[in-house]
């Protein structure tokens, strides 16, 4: 087993389109999203006799809680490198924390909770994580082999009517040609939505950087719901290695009993569905009975579409050095604050 740097974007992309999960935060491209905002990628890939077996993309954060490495729902693995990369991963990952003075490796896998027993991590090593770092409860709907028929069906009838209401209202949905331009109304719409619902959003410069790197590849699009000549209502969804993920989302309060969003998402899933997706991601929601959790507010509207739970495992911690366990209580004690 060798694992080292990785120098080429097509071979490692290409491995990833073609895993069981394939979550678009490990591409290549969305680590030069995050070199944008000032997070140097670190790209190792694995490889068994020079065959590709697995990636990992790692991420710098210079934290005022402690500079440490996230890997945003990575690694990605493939069957055949199970069980045979897992330490040696770990143990470069410990390198290059080290190299760059950081206390701590946050590693958010895409592993289903139930799968994680058949990765052979040295768990002893790890902590849980006390913050999630992204969405672990995914809703979505799986497009192989349906039909949009099928998937109205599945629907809550409410989310249906609703649906069918936002055309007899007037509401129209565009992809917008040129989403650099008009990403200057999805940053106010959502502003208000932040403030509506009092989230921590992403940086505009991250949203600049996100259109900017994957709208080119065709691998984002951006939504606007109009009604009565105003943009009510936009989105971002990423769609690249045959999954598509309502990553962003905003809306105005004013015409709030316009249920254009609802026809947004639709919009969204029927173009999944005509370029052969085999996912329709909607993101985070919270888990079953807990009401204080950021995707609480919108859980109720991505379940209504029909779908799936896939429950991932926790985010996991591997401590660096000492100064870990100052960010730990640090961050026990914001969960505490935010009451989750």
């Amino acid at each position: 087993m060798n694992i080292q740097k990785a120098t080429d974007q097509a071979k490692w992309d290409q491995f990833l389109s073609t895993q069981t999960y394939s979550p678009f935060m490990q591409s290549w491209t969305m680590g030069e999203v995050y070199r944008d905002i000032g997070e140097e990628p670190i790209r190792l890939e694995m490889r068994e006799e020079n065959e590709l077996v697995g990636i990992c993309q790692a991420l710098l954060v210079n934290a005022r809680r402690g500079k440490h490495l996230v890997v945003p729902y990575g690694p990605v693995i493939a069957e055949n490198g199970k069980r045979k990369t897992e330490n040696d991963l770990i143990r470069a990952l410990i390198e290059q924390a080290r190299k760059r003075q950081c206390s701590f490796i946050r590693i958010s896998p895409f592993i289903p909770k139930e799968e994680l027993s058949t990765f052979h991590f040295p768990l002893s090593t790890f902590k849980p994580a006390p913050l999630h770092l992204l969405a672990e409860h995914i809703w979505y709907i799986n497009l192989r082999n349906t039909t949009e028929e099928e998937i109205l069906k599945n629907m809550r009838k409410n989310t249906r009517n609703l649906i069918r209401r936002a055309g007899k209202d007037g509401v129209t949905i565009t992809r917008s040609k040129d989403p650099l331009k008009d990403m200057d109304t999805f940053i106010e719409l959502h502003e208000e939505t932040r403030k509506r619902h009092h989230f921590t959003p992403y940086t505009n410069t991250f949203f600049r950087s996100q259109v900017e790197h994957f709208a080119p590849r065709n691998e984002c699009t951006m939504y606007q719901a109009h009604y009565q000549g105003e943009v009510i209502a936009s989105s971002i969804h990423m769609h690249a290695f045959g999954e598509t993920s309502y990553h962003h989302g905003a809306s105005t309060h004013k015409h709030r009993k316009i249920p254009a969003s609802y026809l947004l998402q639709w919009t969204a899933i029927q173009d999944a569905l005509k370029r052969g997706d085999n996912l329709y991601s909607f993101w985070g929601i919270a888990p079953e009975g807990v009401k204080k959790h950021p995707f609480a507010g919108v859980t109720l509207f991505k379940r209504g579409f029909g779908g799936q739970l896939l429950e991932l495992s926790h985010c996991m911690d591997v401590p660096v050095n000492s100064r870990y366990y100052l960010t730990r209580a640090f961050e026990n004690y914001r969960k505490w604050r935010r009451g989750f």
